[in-house]
Formats: C-alpha cells, sequence, structure tokens
C-alpha cells in the first residue's frame, strides 16, 4: 500500500483538474472583450464535433468567432460571400481583411465580424506558429492603435481604438502560449470544452506527476530544481510536436488528451519557478 503523503499527493494531482479546468465552458477559455457601451462576444458553431474528421491543412478558411455589437450605429454591412466591407466614415469599400484604417480617408475601423486571432496578428494557422512573428506582428499593431494615439480624433474614432487594442491584446495572449494556442485552435474546429471532461486522465500518468511533484518538494538546491524543470521542458517539447501532429491530421480527440498533459505539465514548470525563487 502507498503511505498516507503518497495518498495524498496523488489527490492533489487529481485536484489539479478543478481550480483551472483544461476543458472549461467557452466563456471561460475565451471571455469577451467588454467595455461599457460596447460588447465583443465570442461564439462557436452550435454543431456536435466531437466525431469531427476535419482536416486542419483544409481550414484555409477561418471560422466566424467575432461578433462585434455597436450601440451607437450599425457600423458596417457585413455578409460573407455577398457584400463587402465599407468605411463608416467616407463609405469607400475595403478591400483587404482584416483593416484597421480605411485607405481612402485613414479613419481607423471596427473590428471585422469573422476574423480569426491568426488572420488579426497576420500569422500562419498552426499550432507551431513564430512566435518571433507574432511578437513583431503585435507590436506593430499596437504602435497604431493604442489609444494614446487617437486623444485628438473623433470619439466613435477613440472607442473604435479601445476595441481594437483590446482586441490585439486578446489574440497576442491567446496565440503567444501553446496551451491556449492549442485550445483556441479546437474552439475554432467548434469542439465544445465541456467542464470536467479531464478527469479520464489514467493513475498511471497521475503517479508520475506525483512523482514530480515530490521531487519538487523535497529539492533542497537550484540545481536539483531545475534539473526537474529542464525535464518538465523537455515532456513539453514533445507535447508540442504530438499536438502539432494530431491537429494537422485532424485528430482532435488526440490534441484534446495531450493538451490535457501539457497543462499538468506547464503547472509543474510554473511550481519550479516558484521553488527556484525561494533559492534566491
Amino acid at each position: 500500500m502507498l503511505p498516507l503523503n503518497s495518498w495524498r499527493m496523488l489527490s492533489e494531482s487529481r485536484a489539479l483538474l478543478h481550480p483551472n479546468r483544461l476543458m472549461t465552458n467557452r466563456q471561460c477559455v475565451y471571455k469577451a472583450v467588454t467595455y461599457s457601451a460596447q460588447c465583443m462576444s465570442t461564439s462557436v458553431p452550435k454543431k456536435d464535433t466531437w466525431q469531427s474528421h476535419t482536416n486542419f491543412k483544409a481550414l484555409g478558411k477561418e471560422r466566424k468567432l467575432f461578433y462585434y455589437t455597436d450601440p451607437v450605429s450599425s457600423f458596417r454591412n457585413y455578409c460573407t460571400g455577398q457584400s463587402k466591407l465599407s468605411c463608416w466614415n467616407c463609405n469607400q469599400p475595403l478591400h483587404t481583411t482584416p483593416v484597421f484604417f480605411c485607405k481612402s480617408c485613414k479613419a481607423l475601423q471596427p473590428p471585422e465580424e469573422g476574423t480569426s486571432f491568426f488572420k488579426i496578428l497576420d500569422c500562419d494557422y498552426t499550432f507551431t506558429l513564430d512566435t518571433q512573428k507574432l511578437q513583431k506582428s503585435y507590436l506593430r499593431l499596437q504602435r497604431s492603435l493604442h489609444p494614446d494615439n487617437f486623444s485628438q480624433k473623433s470619439v466613435k474614432e477613440q472607442k473604435y481604438s479601445e476595441i481594437q487594442s483590446a482586441l490585439v491584446n486578446k489574440a497576442y495572449k491567446t496565440l503567444l502560449k501553446p496551451l491556449s494556442r492549442g485550445l483556441y485552435m479546437l474552439e475554432l474546429e467548434g469542439m465544445r470544452i465541456e467542464e470536467g471532461t479531464d478527469s479520464a486522465a489514467d493513475s498511471e500518468f497521475l503517479m508520475e506527476l506525483m512523482e514530480i511533484n515530490e521531487a519538487l518538494d523535497e529539492a533542497q538546491t537550484p540545481e536539483a530544481a531545475n534539473k526537474i524543470g529542464q525535464d518538465t521542458k523537455g515532456k513539453l517539447a514533445d507535447l508540442t510536436k504530438a499536438i502539432d501532429a494530431a491537429l494537422l491530421k485532424g485528430e482532435l480527440q488526440a490534441a484534446k488528451a495531450l493538451l490535457a498533459q501539457m497543462k499538468y505539465y506547464a503547472n509543474i514548470e510554473e511550481k519550479v519557478k516558484e521553488k527556484l525563487s525561494e533559492f534566491m
């Protein structure tokens, strides 16, 4: 039989499922970006996609995700494949997607319906995206969209700058980390992320987590803690490759299970950082 302390650690490993559930509902994973007097919300296809076999290679099209509501005015006519976007200020057509500024009058535009985070930040639709390119795109957009740049502009443009800037921030934070990026890609595929679906982690895996946590608790030197950290980074790197392969093949259930494991190791990585800070 396992000693009492080991059973305690096993229980703690299982408890990781509850405070920060991997498979939370959509409202928790991708909360709307909100301001007073305006609202942005997220939505995913309502179809049941647990049996989806969609190939991610075929996803040149971007899933509709963002829907913008402007209480002041109906900002643009938009109907996918039927109507062209036009500038709210000069009514000239807007030819690019996404568009932030009108080329004719230079007015800042509101967010476009149906634009994903990948398109907003001009990134390839892949789990192993180039994070350096992501950061450059983020900084470039924030330099042009930041509310400080619109203090002398119209009230409407000031409002749009706040919304656009917040949306770019949300997109960047979501795509920067592999875990949130992977969850977001599942959301784009319409996979409903149900609460409690990660409770099926096998006992062997949970026992491994328990042993890692015990070793970290008992680490007496920075070298010992750092060794655990390096091993964890290796595990995360392997999981990244496996998740990427699963997504490319359209194996969404496998990707979901691997993302659950990634969350556990990401938690350990954070614990290693906390442990190392204790030695400073």
